[in-house]
């Protein structure tokens, strides 16, 4: 559970310090300085650069989850299937 809050944490960081970046780097170049013009087409920019940043960024805590939801889904999966040939035993 832990990998999971560490990268879904580091996710939400990325994506927030990119909007913030393309905020002000939107505000400098359009000389916007409406609220509601800053957080419509910036908010969807940085949701697009910092979906591929974190392809590459995060790939070490995105991997050190996935080890654990695999050994979590081996785990279920070993004991489904001790529940399943116990069923199929015959009984004495």
């Amino acid at each position: 559970m832990r990998e999971f809050i560490v990268y879904t944490l580091l996710r939400l960081g990325l994506f927030v310090a990119t909007w913030v970046l393309v905020i002000g780097g939107y505000a400098v170049v359009s000389g916007e300085d409406s609220l509601s013009r800053l957080l419509g087409w910036p908010f969807l920019i940085a949701l697009v650069v910092s979906s591929i940043a974190s392809v590459y960024l995060l790939r070490v805590p995105r991997q050190r989850f996935a080890a654990v939801v695999e050994r979590r889904a081996a785990a279920a999966s070993r004991r489904f299937e001790s529940a399943r040939s116990k069923e199929d035993e015959p009984e004495r």
